[in-house]
């Protein structure tokens, strides 16, 4: 009897370390992505700077 409470608790010693880590690998995901998002945006700005100020160029006319 003492041997299958034992194992019992070695089970649910187990299930929680499962779940700590499955949160931990989440909030690892989360920290990632949230990177990659501000990564892309400072590109989206850099190229925002970077674009021609007016219209001067931007229209070619093409007859055939």
């Amino acid at each position: 009897m003492s041997q299958s409470i034992g194992a019992a608790a070695s089970n649910q010693g187990f299930e929680i370390l499962g779940a700590v880590m499955a949160k931990k690998q989440q909030n690892q995901e989360a920290k990632m992505a949230t990177m990659l998002v501000q990564s892309a945006m400072q590109s989206v700005e850099q190229v925002q700077a970077s674009s021609p100020v007016g219209n001067l160029g931007q229209n070619i006319n093409i007859t055939v």
